[in-house]
């Protein structure tokens, strides 16, 4: 006589509090993701930023150098403005080197330290970007993980604003 098969008892179901506990913890990580990839945003606006400012800079020292004390120049200032000027020295500029200081130095050593920190800001362009993405990319995980434990539950669809 053969013993018979018993049947596996179904997977307890998680209790209606247990799903929504779980629906609330991940809206409150989704939360913190969203607020994570706006800090992200705007550190690489700013760096971004930056990098347009330094590129201006070295293509302006790059149009100065060669040129003879006392020409005229047109200077950039920003947004697409520029101030006319007569070249007092060709041969030193005042660089920022952080905190506020200012040293004189020669175009061409103020065009390599203009060089580094733009590259410098690229790498860190680059970081804060895959930062970023990463974020995105968890958030986006995470929705559509809330939105399969809404459907479970029998809500309709759900959107996150």
């Amino acid at each position: 006589m053969a013993t018979p098969r018993r049947r596996a008892a179904p997977a307890p179901r998680p209790s209606a509090s247990s799903v929504d506990d779980e629906m609330r913890q991940t809206l409150t990580e989704i939360r913190l993701m969203e607020g994570s990839a706006r800090v992200l945003q705007s550190r690489l606006d700013v760096v971004s930023a930056a990098m347009s400012e330094t590129q201006t800079a070295i293509s302006t020292l790059e149009g100065v150098r060669g040129t003879t004390e006392g020409s005229e120049l047109l200077l950039p200032i920003g947004s697409g403005s520029f101030v006319k000027g007569k070249l007092a020295s060709s041969d030193k500029i005042v660089i920022g080197i952080g905190a506020g200081v200012c040293v004189e130095k020669t175009v061409d050593d103020s065009l390599k330290d203009l060089r580094v920190r733009s590259s410098e800001l690229d790498r860190a362009r680059t970081s804060v970007a895959q930062q970023l993405g990463q974020i995105l990319g968890a958030t986006e995980d995470y929705r559509a993980r809330l939105s399969e434990m809404v459907r479970k539950k029998g809500g309709g669809s759900v959107e996150i604003v």
